[in-house]
């Protein structure tokens, strides 16, 4: 497994920035299966986008949960980006957050690295405020993901708007109905048939954000949307549980291969 940490200047940001990323490499279960030609030119990586929560930065899943072993044990590359408190949005005054996570980011490491650009290729997820970072992403952009993981958070609450403190930054929401409201988005994509990421939404039965995790849940199923939905008693707003999370939906529940893309093999 290659964990690599990059440092580069982001047109949408207008400054440095840190992204991590777990990249599969020639493992221990490529011996065992007696695979040599792991290097393949032409070969491609399905990926997970995976969003931080407030305060941390790109390291904190390194740091905090077992991402790089999952990612290595199911040949997913991840890609971990600094959000910086900003809510993954963008500001009308500043950095441009959203921009850089669903556009620029992803054109910058598929210039660079063997991953795939197709949408059944490339999820979404994230906990806390990267949860309802990936509601947002997976809304306003539907057509990048074929799944999206809100952990711990999810659309937050649709009856806020303008701009808070929060976390020692400013919190930009977007004014309700506007292009950039996910709770707008979801239901404008059902009424117009958009197809949608699929969804899992989870929290711990003991997360003081728990209730407006439901609200979310509850808004969506109103809608017609179906989607996976879990409270995992006994967590709260933990590494614990995250880890867990991650574990299950990597091995279990998002729609990947398992392996690697090789150019002679059709999907």
């Amino acid at each position: 497994m290659a964990v690599i940490k990059m440092n580069f200047l982001s047109q949408a940001l207008g400054m440095q920035t840190n992204v991590t990323i777990c990249l599969p490499s020639f493992s221990f279960a490529d011996i065992m299966a007696g695979r040599k030609d792991v290097y393949v030119p032409g070969m491609k990586y399905q990926v997970l986008w995976l969003l931080h929560g407030g305060s941390g930065d790109d390291s904190d899943y390194v740091n905090f949960s077992n991402i790089t072993r999952y990612a290595d044990d199911h040949k997913l590359a991840v890609v971990m980006p600094c959000d910086y408190n900003h809510f993954y949005a963008d500001d009308p005054d500043g950095a441009k957050y959203f921009t850089f996570v669903t556009e620029e980011l992803p054109t910058m490491c598929r210039s660079i690295f063997p991953f795939s650009d197709k949408r059944e290729d490339n999820f979404v997820a994230g906990l806390s405020m990267g949860g309802a970072g990936t509601f947002k992403c997976a809304m306003l952009r539907p057509d990048l993901y074929a799944a999206a993981v809100c952990m711990s958070g999810a659309g937050g609450d649709p009856a806020k708007t303008g701009k808070v403190s929060k976390l020692g930054t400013k919190r930009i929401l977007p004014e309700p109905g506007s292009p950039e409201d996910a709770w707008a988005a979801a239901k404008r994509n059902k009424e117009n048939g958009v197809q949608v990421p699929k969804f899992y939404i989870t929290a711990g039965d003991k997360d003081f954000v728990l209730e407006s995790v439901r609200a979310c849940r509850e808004y969506m199923e109103g809608l017609g949307y179906e989607l996976t939905y879990e409270e995992v008693p006994g967590y709260g707003h933990e590494w614990d549980f995250w880890d867990l999370t991650l574990r299950k939906v990597i091995k279990e529940w998002l729609p990947i291969r398992h392996s690697v893309i090789y150019p002679d093999e059709t999907k």
